[in-house]
């Protein structure tokens, strides 16, 4: 069922709903033109059933409930654990630098089995990051006069661990189920983000092209890139001989069922060969690498990764081309 539906008021279109508290609602749309009245509707609706308070937990949920859908939404439940008992009850005219200091320095401080030397710098980074975000929101919308200024701690460079393709076929020798191995050779092979793999499903495996579309068409969440890319012939091997025994629509499954994480039987696969760091990113790393090393354009390079922005790529790999400012290098001989 719909939040909202179009009823009409001597002749006149409304959006009408039910609010949280049961109690029927009704608002003149101000047109007897359907199509026109389909266009306001939902911004309208949007605009009067937000939150209305400018405390950050008010804003917050404003944001979410705008952006519904967009995957930075999701991850924001989880930073907003770290955030809330600090910033939720706080006007938003009243943050100040000391307090964006004093959570990284609480942040920094928390030890655990999982962060023993305490919660990142790239972590933090990204929390505060949504708060901006969320601020930045609630101005231009006109929630609040102005965004205040967040300070972050400074964004850790990218981390340089990959694996050689020695590692990688010892890698896939020693997963211990055939959807790791199967993983493995697929996000080494198309450069895939970690869940762009696990939602892969067959009908984007196109095996006459022998081409992989790991974007979703039906999809309209906001994802970073996603690429269509051509198999090697070890992937179409390994996917052809998979699709025999597919239980379900999902390329990586296990027991008929699509796989949530990899993490723990890429852990074990990776300890097995001296490389406990191994990591779904690492992987995705490890290909963009590997195109470097061997000489291809960040263009290209760009392309098969999904970036939209060629200087992201540039930036992280440059270093690992031999060809890059190579021939600038051969310009300043003497």
């Amino acid at each position: 069922m719909p939040e909202w539906r179009l009823t009409k008021l001597r002749g006149e279109f409304c959006v009408t709903w039910v609010d949280g508290e049961g109690i029927r609602r009704r608002y003149r749309l101000g047109t007897s033109d359907p199509k026109e009245a389909s266009r306001l509707a939902t911004s309208r609706y949007a605009e009067l059933t937000r939150p209305r308070g400018t405390k950050v937990k008010d804003l917050w949920d404003a944001y979410c409930q705008d952006m519904a859908g967009r995957v930075v939404v999701g991850t924001m439940k989880y930073t907003w654990k770290a955030l809330g008992d600090r910033f939720g009850g706080m006007e938003a005219s009243e943050i100040t630098i000391a307090d964006c200091r004093a959570h990284t320095a609480e942040r920094r401080a928390v030890r655990s089995n999982r962060h023993p030397e305490g919660i990142s710098d790239g972590t933090i980074h990204t929390e505060l990051g949504h708060l901006r975000m969320v601020l930045l929101w609630a101005a231009k919308h006109g929630l609040i006069a102005e965004a205040p200024p967040i300070e972050r701690p400074s964004k850790p460079e990218p981390k340089d661990a990959h694996l050689s393709r020695d590692e990688v076929r010892a890698l896939i020798d020693a997963a211990g189920t055939p959807h790791i191995k199967l993983a493995v050779m697929l996000m080494i092979g198309t450069g895939a983000r970690n869940e762009a793999a696990l939602q892969l499903t067959w009908d984007r495996v196109d095996f006459e092209r022998r081409m992989i579309q790991l974007r979703n068409p039906f999809d309209r969440a906001r994802r970073k890139g996603r690429a269509t890319v051509p198999m090697n012939d070890s992937l179409y091997d390994a996917l052809v001989e998979a699709h025999k025994g597919a239980l379900s629509p999902y390329v990586v499954e296990w027991a008929g069922q699509p796989v949530k994480s990899l993490k723990k039987g890429l852990k074990s696969a990776g300890k097995a060969i001296g490389r406990p760091d191994v990591s779904p990113h690492m992987l995705r790393h490890s290909a963009a690498v590997w195109l470097a090393e061997d000489g291809h354009s960040m263009h290209e390079i760009a392309q098969y990764l999904g970036h939209d922005d060629v200087k992201t790529t540039t930036r992280v790999y440059a270093r690992f081309s031999p060809t890059h400012l190579r021939k600038l290098a051969d310009s300043l001989a003497v």
